[in-house]
């Protein structure tokens, strides 16, 4: 095999923005709008790239006592299924940190509050046609809260069902395959791997910096720069 082996410390992703001669909107969404980019390359060419341009999330591996993760049973639309997955949404509040959406996504789709809060993995979902970048949390030291002020159940939170998983039998369905959705699927992932390898007292603080959000404003910048 002629592959380079990866030294200390190079295993890292590295932000990088190629040129972008034009950005054109080919659809707005609720969520994502739709786009072109017409990237210029290394090489002197050009390269169209369609996307979803997409406000990025948080999700919540919240642990109890017990070795339990609470989970919500909430139907996906697109897939045709009623997926099993951690609380989570998007980050879409002007002006709040990840930490405070991640802290308001468990109170509003759990009613739970947590003291330890700490960091699992940050993960691109689909870089390449998705901008969505996704930062996982651990929570633990959970207790009961009522849901924030202001906050209305609606559409498919209205028939989203609370549940607590034993951890084994979580990662049990995750390699039976029974259980897909990709926030529980790479977050119970992380969670044992942590566990299993010793990390859980060593995770990065909640708050730490978070590149692909640093990389996201770059990007907005430079396609505004277009208009």
């Amino acid at each position: 095999m002629s592959a380079r082996l990866l030294g200390p410390g190079e295993a890292v992703d590295v932000p990088t923005e190629w040129p972008i001669r034009s950005h054109q909107v080919l659809g707005e969404g609720a969520v994502s709008d739709y786009v072109d980019d017409v990237v210029a390359t290394p090489d002197g060419a050009e390269m169209h790239r369609q996307y979803l341009l997409h406000p990025g999330a948080v999700a919540v591996i919240a642990l109890d006592e017990a070795d339990r993760v609470v989970v919500v049973r909430q139907y996906r639309h697109p897939v045709g299924f009623q997926l099993i997955e951690p609380p989570a949404g998007l980050l879409d509040a002007d002006g709040e940190s990840w930490l405070a959406a991640a802290q308001r996504e468990l109170a509003e789709e759990a009613m739970l509050a947590a003291d330890d809060w700490r960091l699992l993995i940050d993960m691109f979902t689909s870089p390449g046609c998705n901008s969505e970048s996704i930062r996982f949390f651990l929570a633990r030291g959970l207790r009961d809260v009522p849901r924030p002020d202001g906050f209305v159940v609606e559409h498919e939170e209205l028939d989203m069902e609370i549940c607590l998983v034993p951890l084994a039998d979580l990662l049990d369905g995750i390699y039976a395959g029974r259980v897909q959705s990709p926030t529980v699927v790479a977050g119970a992932l992380a969670l044992e791997a942590a566990r299993l390898g010793g990390r859980l007292d060593s995770l990065r603080p909640a708050d730490s910096p978070w590149p692909a959000r640093e990389a996201r404003t770059r990007h907005l910048e430079a396609i505004a720069g277009l208009a």
